[in-house]
């Protein structure tokens, strides 16, 4: 205990210092909780497998705010769609993903990050989730899974998502990677990313996506996982398939009961299975076969 005594020790001298008996013992009590605050998470991560204690702090800060630490974790986004190049809004948009994380056992062994994300057009003046717009079917953005791979290289964190089903299952290779810098205590972590895939059909997916990740301190605020996201590409078909501009920022939460009253009821209604982040490797397998399972959805 020796390395907390600087810590506590002012602390402990103020509530002897009083002739308060009560005084003194909520300032033992004090003293108790900041040793727990300190003491926790260093028993958390001396718990963690090799592979996490040797990675470098920067990944390590990265797979905690993206993935969280083993137990499922939410981002929650709400935004908007807007027509380019007028900026009238088309749509809002509300959405989260459920994520997870697997640390190898072994040092140099694959991280991998197990996630779904769902998303839906609102209007946008009501708020309501659109299932029709001109006559057009609206139906929800739904991702079963996706599994990213994470090492750092460079000083960049590099991501190769794995996502599809049956002959259409494909690795988008990280080729640029995500740079990242310290404001402060924040760390701040940017993802863009330049679409261009070649499709089935013999045309091309076209677009720009960029993340902005902001790390904060533990503690610091109520929330200190945060996001904002832009993308510059085709709109949907159903929406006319011009140009458009989306917008969302995102947050991260921990159970679902922080989560916005009307994305949690929209999702137990139309996708439940959305809530749970895919189990393991093996769910995933399974999903990429085409066999179904939890999270595929109906």
């Amino acid at each position: 205990m020796k390395a907390f005594i600087g810590l506590v020790a002012p602390l402990a001298l103020l509530g002897c210092a009083t002739s308060n008996a009560q005084t003194t013992t909520d300032a033992a009590q004090s003293v108790e909780q900041q040793v727990a605050q300190v003491v926790a998470p260093m028993v958390e991560t001396s718990t963690r497998p090799a592979s996490y204690l040797a990675a470098p702090e920067p990944l390590q800060k990265w797979v905690d705010g993206r993935a969280g630490t083993g137990a499922p974790v939410h981002w929650i986004a709400e935004g908007g769609v807007y027509e380019y190049p007028s900026g009238k809004k088309m749509f809002g948009m509300i959405g989260f993903d459920s994520s997870t994380v697997i640390w190898p056992e072994e040092e140099g062994g694959e991280i991998i990050h197990l996630t779904r994300k769902t998303f839906a057009y609102t209007d946008p003046d009501t708020g309501e989730v659109l299932t029709e717009y001109n006559g057009n079917k609206v139906a929800p953005i739904a991702y079963p899974y996706q599994m990213i791979t994470y090492r750092l290289e460079n000083d960049r964190i590099y991501g190769d998502v794995e996502q599809g089903v049956g002959d259409k299952v494909r690795i988008i290779k990280a080729d640029e990677g995500i740079p990242f810098e310290k404001v402060g205590d924040t760390y701040v972590y940017n993802a863009a990313v330049f679409l261009d895939i070649d499709l089935p059909t013999g045309g091309k997916y076209e677009a720009w996506e960029n993340y902005d990740f902001f790390f904060h301190p533990e503690g610091s605020l109520e929330e200190p996982h945060q996001m904002a996201w832009q993308r510059y590409g085709a709109l949907p078909s159903w929406a006319g398939g011009q140009p458009g501009i989306v917008r969302l920022l995102s947050w991260r939460v921990e159970s679902h009961d922080q989560f916005p009253e009307e994305i949690l009821k929209w999702a137990k209604e139309s996708q439940p299975n959305w809530l749970k982040p895919p189990a393991s490797v093996e769910e995933v397998r399974t999903l990429q076969k085409g066999e179904g399972g939890p999270g595929w959805g109906d």
